[in-house]
């Protein structure tokens, strides 16, 4: 249990930024949802809109430091391979 005023305040702020990234990261996830829910219902028009919403929404999660850098890429990199199969 945290003792001093410092950590104590520590212990708001990390709890006030998880609910904040918690937000974020269901935010990622279902854009990223709604690209995959789109190609597998061989929709190729709705994909290619969700991907263009998705993609900077990925980005932004990578840059508030939601998901790695790495994380973001292979995500936009997987579903950009999927709408180019779906043709």
């Amino acid at each position: 249990m945290a003792n001093t005023k410092s950590a104590k305040k520590m212990v708001r702020k990390i709890a006030r930024r998880t609910e904040v990234n918690k937000a974020r990261r269901s935010r990622f996830r279902t854009f990223v949802r709604s690209v995959e829910d789109a190609i597998s219902n061989g929709d190729k028009k709705a994909a290619e809109a969700a991907f263009k919403l998705a993609e900077p929404e990925i980005m932004r999660s990578v840059s508030r430091g939601v998901i790695h850098k790495n994380t973001g890429a292979r995500k936009v990199s997987r579903l950009a391979a999927r709408l180019r199969k779906m043709a």
